[in-house]
């Protein structure tokens, strides 16, 4: 996941200079799609943001992904099993890098819905908070990168030892469609 994360933005960054646009949209209502990582969970799901305010620097931000967690499910033997988190967030803008790229942070709050095959615990609750920056490729579309970090204190308490999931780093990519 790491190197996709990295091939990812090096890519962004060739074609930055390729970039036609001559002034920053990306404050209307945006829908769109993101590969994420929470801790060693690979997951994918869909953003939803509202239309910026307070003078258009915040925007209130959901997301629901779809995420795999690896463990063991027997001796010698690993599966995946999905569980879902949701987040519902506040981004503020911190500054924009000429006008093909805007730079924000953002903070909430996460739900956990785990798989019953390592949880018995049927929602948890956390945090996260991140930075990130948006690629404006065209008036209403962006690609973005987020890294930051997720708190829930969550464990998968039917694998032996217990451990923790979807807590440390977290790293978003993905794209957005403004209206």
């Amino acid at each position: 996941m790491k190197n996709l994360v990295i091939c990812l933005f090096l890519g962004l960054l060739a074609v930055m200079p390729s970039l036609a646009q001559s002034d920053m949209v990306g404050d209307k209502l945006a829908i769109g799609l993101q590969l994420t990582q929470h801790q060693n969970d690979f997951g994918l799901g869909l953003n939803l943001s509202s239309p910026y305010f307070a003078n258009k620097k915040m925007t209130i931000r959901l997301r629901g992904n779809m995420v795999w967690n690896q463990h063991a499910s027997g001796p010698n033997e690993t599966t995946w099993s999905p569980y879902s988190n949701f987040s519902f967030g506040l981004a503020t803008i911190s500054g924009n890098l000429g006008d093909q790229i805007r730079v924000y942070g953002e903070g909430g709050a996460i739900a956990l819905f785990p798989s019953t095959q390592f949880s018995n615990e049927s929602v948890h609750f956390g945090g996260y908070g991140l930075f990130g920056f948006e690629f404006f490729m065209y008036k209403h579309d962006n690609y973005f990168i987020e890294i930051g970090g997720v708190g829930t204190g969550a464990t998968a308490n039917k694998i032996p030892g217990s451990p923790i999931y979807s807590n440390g780093m977290v790293v978003n990519v993905g794209y957005r469609h403004q209206f």
